[in-house]
């Protein structure tokens, strides 16, 4: 028990600072990793309740860098694709289409690293809104993977790395509570789940405020070519446990 408590510490902390640091990405370090010492079933609701409050205590902290316009519809058009990523989901083959999202998220983040800067949008654009907000809906219903869609959007235009953290903390904060809404109705936010959130809490904190220093270290392009960076991460992650998965079933 002790082990599992340690291993959950340091899993909690090191997601929480990419997620503070970056604004989006800790679901894909700590569910994995999570369900190697706790079931699935306590590991989601979890890491969505990690999310919950990371995004609250960063909504707090830089209220003044959000973009409430932006994330406004951002917000808006995600709920119209997220019906779409759960017919994906349902209906399409998971493994395959994990892995075709996998080298999708890779091979368009090896293209912006390599590409010239694009025109910059300098107010919020209705098409970009609703594509990239449509399409973290849909990436997000299906995969809970709302990240590379919004990176899109705050490149566009051009969010220094202060305001795109804030910014994405006021999507993900109403999202992620739609989440748990969803796993309390379920029955799978039971006291197991609240009891690890607490044990995982005092590790939380720190690494949300290490993020935050962090953040203000990361200048214009530079932020970005470590998002893309992170997003070729999460991209190789993805298929690495999509094959895994696929090779134990076939076993």
């Amino acid at each position: 028990m002790l082990l599992t408590i340690i291993y959950l510490v340091s899993i909690s902390f090191l997601a929480t600072l990419v997620r503070s640091t970056f604004g989006f990405g800790e679901s894909l370090i700590a569910v994995p990793l999570f369900v190697l010492f706790i079931p699935l079933s306590v590991a989601v609701p979890l890491s969505v309740l990690m999310s919950i409050f990371v995004a609250a205590v960063v909504v707090v902290q830089d209220h003044r860098a959000i973009h409430f316009n932006s994330a406004k519809w951002l917000i808006l058009y995600a709920l119209l694709g997220i019906p779409v990523g759960l017919l994906i989901l349902s209906y399409g083959n998971e493994y395959w289409v994990k892995i075709g999202l996998g080298t999708l998220i890779i091979g368009y983040s090896i293209f912006a690293l390599q590409a010239r800067q694009s025109a910059k949008l300098e107010h919020d654009s209705p098409f970009w809104l609703f594509i990239c907000g449509f399409l973290s809906g849909v990436l997000g219903g299906a995969y809970g993977i709302n990240g590379p869609p919004l990176v899109v959007y705050g490149n566009k235009r051009g969010w220094s790395a202060q305001h795109f953290r804030a910014t994405l903390q006021a999507y993900f904060l109403p999202a992620s509570f739609i989440g748990v809404v969803g796993y309390a109705v379920q029955g799978m936010l039971g006291w197991t789940v609240l009891q690890y959130f607490l044990i995982c809490l005092p590790a939380m904190l720190p690494a949300i405020f290490l993020g935050k220093y962090l953040n203000r270290k990361l200048q214009g392009n530079a932020f970005y070519k470590y998002v893309y960076g992170g997003l070729i991460a999460i991209g190789a992650l993805l298929i690495f446990f999509t094959m895994a998965g696929l090779a134990q079933e076939l076993h």
